[in-house]
């Protein structure tokens, strides 16, 4: 847990601290699951057309809320397999978990997904971990003591125009019905880009964007526990987020622009008309 230790040591809040070390081995435990069922054959289900649930995402579903709840038995849980019921933000201290974004990567063996795991107080992150298992990369921040990545704080990229900028996007399961405003917001950003990226796993571009490797992000239909850990990670680091339209964004909200801050306005901008 060495990793974890620049950020511990720049919070002065003990709760805080001692959720990030609870989060931080759960997402590693989990991720040696991931890593465990990545090169032999597993399950695959489907929640819908293309929306995939592998035996993979279960196990480490498991393994993550056997830690939280023995830590933390009187708080809520919200995670995409088991507990995804929610109508807006929980009352009091919760648990956002994703115990595997990117399962349609996984179920191809394409090696981008990640972890990820909030505590989170209503809508407000206080603490958050993601997880690259293939990468070993751990990201983790807390609410006033940074962002950071394997032990190394991060920074958002200075990148101050969309031209010198790489973006990134998702598109929805729900794809086949919103497929011409998914395309239109592509086109109203792609041509203006230096590079555009769809990897398929938000928490990761979250991350990446809050490390400075990505300059920008924007996708619909995402759920809390896309976005409940990433979004913390790229406050600490210097970014912004909001919705389409420029207005505040949380988790409960499935539209997000996610930048370094300097290019928000212009991706804003772009995407305003595709707000719903």
């Amino acid at each position: 847990m060495q990793r974890l230790e620049p950020c511990l040591a720049a919070c002065a809040e003990a709760e805080f601290k001692n959720r990030l070390v609870v989060a931080g081995r759960a997402a590693l435990a989990a991720g040696a699951v991931l890593r465990d069922f990545f090169d032999r054959p597993f399950r695959v289900s489907h929640k819908g057309a293309i929306d995939l649930v592998t035996e993979a995402d279960v196990a480490a579903e498991t393994v993550i809320l056997s830690a939280l709840r023995e830590a933390y038995p009187a708080d809520a849980l919200l995670a995409e397999e088991s507990a995804n019921q929610y109508q807006g933000a929980p009352m009091g201290r919760a648990w956002v978990v994703d115990p595997l974004d990117g399962t349609t990567n996984f179920a191809h063996h394409f090696p981008w997904f990640a972890v990820s795991i909030a505590a989170v107080e209503g809508a407000a992150s206080r603490v958050g971990v993601i997880y690259a298992p293939l990468l070993d990369e751990l990201f983790c921040a807390i609410e006033g003591a940074g962002a950071w990545r394997n032990g190394r704080r991060l920074k958002v990229s200075t990148a101050a125009t969309l031209q010198e900028s790489l973006l990134a996007t998702g598109f929805p399961y729900a794809i086949r019905e919103k497929s011409h405003e998914v395309l239109a917001a592509v086109a109203a950003l792609l041509p203006e880009a230096q590079g555009l990226r769809r990897a398929g796993a938000a928490a990761l571009d979250l991350a990446y964007v809050a490390a400075g490797r990505l300059d920008g992000f924007w996708e619909i239909n995402l759920k809390p526990w896309d976005t409940a850990a990433g979004i913390l990670l790229l406050a600490e680091a210097g970014g912004a987020v909001s919705t389409y339209a420029g207005t505040p964004y949380t988790p409960y909200i499935p539209e997000l622009v996610a930048t370094n801050g300097r290019i928000h306005q212009a991706m804003v901008e772009r995407l305003a008309p595709f707000a719903t």
